[in-house]
């Protein structure tokens, strides 16, 4: 499909939030790690989740598929049966299965496509050469090559740059043969994501010692212990909803945790902060129609939440500033240019700085035509933006929801969303 033709409209009704994709990764990875057979239910088969999946398929996990459920039979021993990785376009299934393929000790090649040939990979790099680790790549880039073995001991690293180098290491030093000990160098950031990764090996039965956020002590010789789990809701997607309903009608969301580790749960606080109004009850929030006032929004911690409340903001009174949000130039795209450049082609008043946006609200956007740039989060928040457009939104390459999100247009339309559904190739 290369483009949705969206009409302007209040989206209403009630809508099951997709699971965490975050949790997701972590459970498949603990899962295969194990001795056992666990199985994961409540699994939405995104792209990323489909290439974690196939990554512990290629270092010897059995994994069969059920709906929405993983069976996961792991052997406790890590053998490498496809000595080449594709992480297709997912940051956390490369980042988080470096280091785990590093504690194989065998020759591994990891591969990608997309934007995620440029992530940068510099913590494991610095690594690798202080423990003289074998690695080979193109410039800094994928293809990556690694061949010997991850050495316990102590790794420091900073916290300002992704939580997902800190993730993969805690991952895999439970493996190796003697304590290690991360030390954060500077205070780190994303703090909720590593506490979703030492959640999670909790309850595979692995044992993490956690000082503040400062050192983090990782015992060797620990065994990832099989168990059955259930992923909860997750709330970066819940967010383009709880717009929607604030923006235009009720639309309720079902299926959350009201106390979940996720760092996005605080979508909600910034939400009310802005003059937002929500009911929330088990596991069910509902939206209501709100005026909403600009806010100054701190996203060291909540990235994945900058593209939707930059729409919020776009439509809200006052002044809005997205602060400490420098990290999303290196996402699917340089999402502070790709909100900048779409949002203001449909008639906001938005504007780019290094680290963050300065966002001026309005009563309502005209509309036109907008590209995704191949960017699922960039394609949802335009659809939602269409609520309050005066007319049609017209977005290209719409196709790229499916990395996180593959029904996306699916419940788009079943709130009321008017699609092209020509265009939908249905």
């Amino acid at each position: 499909m290369n483009s949705v033709v969206i009409s302007p409209g209040k989206l209403s009704g009630k809508v099951t939030i997709p699971s965490s994709k975050s949790i997701s990764h972590r459970a498949v990875i603990c899962a295969g790690l194990s001795d056992g057979i666990s199985n994961i239910e409540n699994v939405v088969f995104s792209q990323d989740i489909i290439a974690t999946s196939k990554a512990m398929e290629g270092l010897g996990v059995n994994l069969i598929k059920d709906n929405s459920a993983i069976n996961i039979k792991g052997t406790g021993q890590l053998k490498v049966k496809n000595p080449i990785i594709n992480c297709y376009e997912s940051g956390s299934t490369l980042r988080f299965l470096i280091p785990i393929a590093a504690a194989i000790g065998e020759k591994i090649k990891f591969i990608g496509k997309g934007r995620l040939i440029d992530r940068p990979l510099q913590p494991y790099y610095d690594m690798f050469d202080e423990q003289q680790l074998y690695y080979e790549n193109d410039d800094g880039k994928l293809p990556l090559t690694i061949d010997g073995k991850l050495k316990p001991g102590e790794y420091r690293i900073k916290g300002n740059i992704s939580s997902q180098f800190i993730s993969g290491l805690l991952f895999a030093l439970p493996l190796l043969e003697g304590d290690s000990k991360i030390i954060l160098t500077t205070p780190l950031e994303s703090k909720p994501y590593v506490a979703l990764t030492i959640e999670m090996l909790k309850k595979f039965s692995v044992c993490i010692e956690n000082n503040a956020y400062k050192e983090i002590l990782i015992k060797g010789n620990q065994k990832y212990k099989p168990t059955d789990y259930r992923v909860e809701g997750d709330y970066s997607q819940a967010a383009f909803w709880l717009v929607a309903g604030t923006l235009g009608a009720d639309v309720a969301c079902e299926g959350l945790n009201m106390k979940s580790l996720q760092g996005d749960r605080v979508i909600i606080e910034i939400m009310k902060s802005m003059g937002a109004k929500f009911i929330g009850e088990d596991d069910k929030i509902k939206a209501l129609p709100s005026t909403t006032w600009g806010s100054i929004i701190d996203a060291s911690q909540c990235p994945d939440l900058v593209p939707i409340l930059a729409v919020l903001a776009a439509l809200s009174k006052g002044t809005t500033e997205i602060i400490n949000a420098g990290r999303l130039r290196i996402k699917e795209s340089d999402r502070l240019s790709a909100i900048t450049s779409e949002l203001s082609k449909i008639g906001a008043d938005i504007e780019e700085r290094p680290e963050g946006l300065i966002i001026r609200g309005r009563e309502a956007l005209k509309g036109g035509t907008v590209s995704s740039w191949n960017d699922h989060r960039i394609a949802m928040v335009l659809a939602i933006a269409s609520i309050k457009c005066r007319e049609p939104i017209i977005i290209q390459e719409p196709d790229c929801v499916k990395k996180s999100y593959p029904d996306f247009w699916k419940d788009f339309k079943g709130l009321g969303g008017k699609i092209d559904e020509w265009n939908l190739g249905q």
